[in-house]
């Protein structure tokens, strides 16, 4: 009897195979299997056969981690190589206030639990530390009673929103015993862990770590591993790496301090309640009466839980890195983990700009919420990169530079398929906004591609039959008022050159000595076959004339996309922020976000004409009113100002 081999895993296919294979033999070369009872024998085993494909598949899936589905495989072949997903993070302020107290106590303890209330979104949120804080009392002023009061600060406090949560084990000296957080949500940065020899006491601390260098039998260190649900099993030393439990010394008393938190959800609270506990060096509770919390910095940065997409992309890149930032690949990697809050990120080494600043690494981060990194992140970035960097290069973090991209489309519409032409006008909006959030557009090294763009608008509704869309790259300058200084825009993108001039448009602003409102302009220079430029100001007269105001006040690259002007004094702008806005036409409708910029669509300054089609809508065929009355240009303005 010939074998049968099988096309696919399909039911019908394998019950189609089945029978081909008996109708090999000659007992069953005509035998009509679907009159006889022979057929549910068939179904039976095509059926079992299906089922047992469809498992072998799913679990040789479930064997690697770039076709796992299951969040629980992901994770644990991630931890194969090392990598371990990152927790949800909880947003963080930073909050400052006093004590008042009748009570003399020469320090004041802020407990380890929830210190304050904020609110965001019309919702509460309880905000947390997981280790007490104490602070030193002075004397103050008596009180209206005319008893001393002791006063204490709370200065600089980073309190994080959550649920501050006590785990405790006892070690049992069994090989299966496990350790298991029981709640989900946990932000695995603000976990303690404490070994002590009696319980209720905290004893010694050991220290989360995430390599094995520098450690040896007396390490002091427990690792983490995500497990089912989202929660997280503690793992210590064995006596070889790491010091193991049990062993004389720290004992057997196993204390586990973490906070539960909202993740993102958490962000933007700036208006804080107090509700902490207070205790005095005797371990008396004191009452704080009314408290001002002053806050220094809204909560930002939680965070959630790590996506398996993500835990695909980064796990390989990491174990790659080996935990050393070499390559630009490493630093993303590394950035990513060290700070969750990042959205995109671009690493430029010193050799690659201009001027070359050898020895440097150039980094830019996009966070999630908002466009610029904190003073405070900044310094808790660099600081914990160090660990992974190559001694002898040194890393700046730079503020965010964003391409914002902007559009004038003209969309030709068959206004006999539509009832409302703004309805139609919002529809497009709305296509150009869901495609500003794509993943061509929003992350360093994007490109906005031009005939996708067409695409997103021509397929917006079936009325709309064409649409010619100019594009126009613009650089927010954010000037120093009433200050001498020199600026520098790049845009990354080779710009447009008209030889008449008019391709650098400006909004308006005011200089010292001159009290009319100015813009910038250009003239190319004819002698570097316009390759380059000078950029001069001028004012708009009474009678709606150019006047020069100071000539080659900077220099313009077309080829490089590049403006630098100045010594300037500005001291007003017409924008709010004390931000010039300057735009270009790029030579290219494809635009991208070259090294260190950011690219954005800025759908909300985009000009979007809906134009009527006559000769789709049956108004005429010859066109001859189409080309007097509805024709639109390809190319770009000629008038002198940003509008």
């Amino acid at each position: 009897m010939p074998f049968t081999k099988y096309a696919n895993l399909d039911f019908d296919q394998i019950k189609t195979s089945i029978k081909d294979y008996l109708r090999a033999n000659s007992t069953f070369t005509d035998f009509d299997f679907e009159g006889s009872n022979f057929s549910v024998l068939i179904d039976t085993l095509a059926y079992n056969s299906y089922i047992t494909a469809f498992n072998s598949n799913m679990v040789v899936n479930e064997s690697f981690l770039d076709s796992a589905t299951l969040r629980e495989n992901v994770v644990s072949l991630a931890g194969n190589i090392g990598y371990t997903p990152r927790s949800r993070t909880a947003s963080t302020a930073q909050i400052s206030f006093n004590i008042t107290t009748t009570v003399n106590t020469p320090t004041l303890t802020l407990k380890a639990g929830i210190v304050c209330v904020g609110n965001t979104n019309d919702t509460s949120h309880t905000f947390a530390i997981s280790e007490d804080i104490t602070a030193n009392t002075v004397s103050g002023p008596t009180n209206s009673n005319g008893d001393p009061t002791f006063i204490a600060s709370f200065n600089n406090i980073n309190v994080f929103q959550g649920i501050f949560l006590t785990k405790q084990f006892l070690y049992d000296g069994s090989l299966d015993q496990r350790f298991v957080l029981n709640n989900s949500f946990i932000d695995t940065s603000t976990l303690k862990v404490y070994i002590s020899k009696s319980q209720g006491t905290l004893g010694t601390e050991y220290f989360l770590s995430e390599n094995i260098f520098d450690v040896d039998k007396n390490t002091r260190l427990f690792f983490i591993n995500e497990i089912q649900d989202e929660k997280y099993e503690l793992r210590f030393g064995d006596g070889i790496i790491g010091k193991k439990l049990g062993d004389d010394g720290d004992g057997t008393y196993i204390t586990a301090n973490y906070i539960v938190t909202d993740g993102r959800d958490g962000n933007g609270a700036s208006n804080f309640s107090f509700s902490g506990t207070l205790e005095s060096s005797t371990g008396q509770i004191v009452d704080p009466g009314t408290i001002t919390i002053t806050t220094n910095q809204s909560s930002d940065n939680g965070g959630d839980i790590e996506p398996i997409d993500s835990i695909k992309y980064f796990a390989p890149k990491l174990y790659s890195s080996q935990y050393r930032a070499v390559t630009s690949r490493d630093y993303e990697s590394i950035i990513k983990k060290i700070y969750p809050n990042t959205e995109s990120v671009s690493v430029v080494g010193g050799e690659q700009l201009d001027p070359p600043q050898f020895g440097t690494v150039q980094i830019s981060i996009k966070p999630k919420n908002g466009s610029f990194v904190s003073d405070f992140n900044k310094e808790q970035i660099l600081s914990r990169l160090k660990q992974y960097t190559v001694s002898g290069i040194n890393q700046k973090l730079t503020d965010l530079k964003i391409l914002y991209v902007e559009l004038n489309s003209s969309v030709y519409f068959n206004y006999s398929q539509v009832s409302k032409e703004n309805t139609l006008k919002t529809s497009v909006i709305d296509s150009l906004e869901s495609y500003s959030k794509s993943l061509d557009l929003n992350k360093f090294g994007g490109r906005l591609k031009y005939s996708k763009l067409q695409q997103v608008i021509d397929n917006t509704d079936t009325a709309i039959t064409s649409n010619i869309t100019k594009i126009i790259i613009r650089r927010d300058l954010k000037v120093a008022v009433n200050t001498l200084a020199q600026y520098e825009l790049c845009y990354g993108n080779r710009f447009h050159v008209n030889s008449e001039g008019r391709n650098i448009k400006s909004t308006g602003f005011k200089i010292f000595g001159e009290s009319s409102k100015v813009y910038l302009t250009d003239i190319p220079n004819i002698s570097t076959n316009n390759e380059t430029g000078s950029l001069s100001i001028f004012k708009i007269d009474s009678n709606g004339n150019k006047v020069i105001v100071s000539k080659d006040v900077g220099t313009v690259d077309y080829k490089k996309g590049e403006l630098i002007f100045g010594p300037l004094n500005i001291v007003e702008t017409d924008v709010s922020g004390d931000v010039i806005e300057i735009q270009a036409f790029p030579e290219s409708n494809d635009v991208v976000g070259l090294r260190d910029l950011y690219i954005s669509l800025n759908v909300s300054k985009s000009t979007i004409n809906m134009v009527r089609d006559v000769i789709a809508s049956g108004d005429e065929i010859s066109g001859s009113r189409f080309v007097n009355d509805f024709y639109t240009s390809s190319y770009s303005n000629g008038n002198l100002i940003r509008e």
